[in-house]
């Protein structure tokens, strides 16, 4: 079965072991924990929950350790109570954390000096310096993706426990792009009551824009599995292909399984959302609908030539979303976004004035994140056109 977006690493001396190590290996969640995390999930198509699914673009091996977890934990604390606040509702919070270490890429290679090398794919492929053998595939950062998910889900297992979130929200739990099939594929393991498969990196598992073949590896990994999952719609989408993915991901017509996350961009979203939501809405299919206003709206900076994105759009990306999806009699469930734990200035609004502002504190690995303020803002908007229906 086709698998796009994979590194080019079979043939690399270490990748029978790490492949082996992974399949012998703990597991990073339990069954039990997903089926929890399923029955709060199963109240968000009906109305009695919101769902904030936020975190890193792409998590960083260096930003591993306690204390970072600590802080990421805390930024996501506050949007989440923010976002119940305004709202009045409980909210169930997603982390992308966890496990958030690759990501695909439009194009195999950028250009670096007078040639080209590898592009950066996350920490679990290769190393963000642009050198041509830093960029080399190596199966072994598999396993240091690995340890690094399993500090970060003892710490969101550990915050759960201790219950240190407003009463109105519930978190965070994990969720990361399930996009490395080596890595993904050797971390199934059975519930012991049931014998049914689940994916054990993660609690939420969503498959791409880029890598949602209704053929393809991903797709077929996710419909196997008895986790919550998520599927990206891109611009490219057509009703019947959302349709087919339905089917697939979600053939029992069950609430709290299927998130479908629109990334349209604003320029697109009134044009492809609509027909789009009627056919799901038809089709009787449970989902929960969750915005992702960040990442049809990239673009470059006019003078730095840095990716970089307006709040403004991305509130009017999910704003129309809100829109389009009640118009449509099905529910708004809720936001996907990118956000730093630390005060980064990445994307343009509030704080951020210009694009001279970005290069204050522009670290992301790949895509830029929201601040907290940016993040509070964004959610304050939207979360005022929930509240005034």
């Amino acid at each position: 079965m086709p698998a796009t977006q994979q590194p080019d690493w079979r043939n690399h001396t270490d990748h029978h072991e790490a492949c082996t190590s992974l399949a012998k290996s703990e597991p990073l969640v339990t069954s039990a924990e997903i089926n929890s995390l399923r029955t709060s999930l199963s109240a968000l198509p009906g109305g009695d929950a919101l769902l904030l699914q936020a975190g890193d673009c792409a998590e960083s091996f260096y930003e591993s350790s306690g204390p970072h977890i600590a802080e990421k934990l805390r930024v996501l604390d506050k949007v989440a109570e923010h976002l119940g606040d305004c709202t009045s509702s409980r909210v169930v919070c997603i982390g992308r954390m966890g496990g958030q270490f690759a990501k695909p890429r439009s194009r195999a290679t950028e250009q670096h000096g007078d040639g080209s090398i590898p592009a950066f794919r996350g920490h679990m492929v290769n190393s963000e310096i642009a050198t041509l053998s830093h960029r080399q595939a190596n199966p072994s950062r598999m396993l240091w993706a690995y340890d690094a998910s399993e500090r970060a889900q003892r710490a969101m297992r550990d915050h759960r426990r201790r219950q240190r979130l407003a009463p109105t929200v519930e978190g965070p739990w994990s969720s990361h792009e399930a996009l490395i099939i080596d890595y993904e594929t050797r971390l199934v393991r059975r519930a012991v009551a049931t014998g049914e498969p689940y994916l054990a990196s993660t609690h939420v598992p969503w498959v791409g824009d880029r890598t949602r073949q209704p053929d393809g590896a991903h797709v077929a990994l996710l419909r196997t599995v008895t986790n919550p999952v998520g599927c990206k719609i891109g611009p490219s989408a057509t009703p019947d292909e959302v349709a087919r993915l339905c089917d697939l991901l979600d053939p029992r017509r069950e609430p709290g399984r299927l998130i479908l996350i629109p990334r349209m961009g604003r320029a697109e979203i009134r044009k492809v959302l609509p027909p789009i939501v009627r056919r799901v809405s038809s089709s009787g299919h449970p989902v929960i609908w969750l915005s992702d206003p960040m990442h049809g709206n990239t673009r470059m900076s006019h003078r730095l030539g840095l990716k970089t994105r307006h709040l403004t759009d991305m509130i009017t990306e999910a704003l129309m979303f809100r829109d389009i999806v009640e118009a449509n009699n099905q529910r708004a469930g809720g936001l996907h976004l990118e956000l730093a734990a630390g005060d980064v200035t990445e994307c343009i609004g509030g704080s951020v004035r210009s694009e001279d502002d970005l290069l204050r504190h522009y670290t992301s690995l790949c895509d830029p994140r929201l601040n907290l303020e940016q993040a509070v803002d964004l959610v304050e908007a939207w979360a005022k056109g929930v509240a005034s229906r």
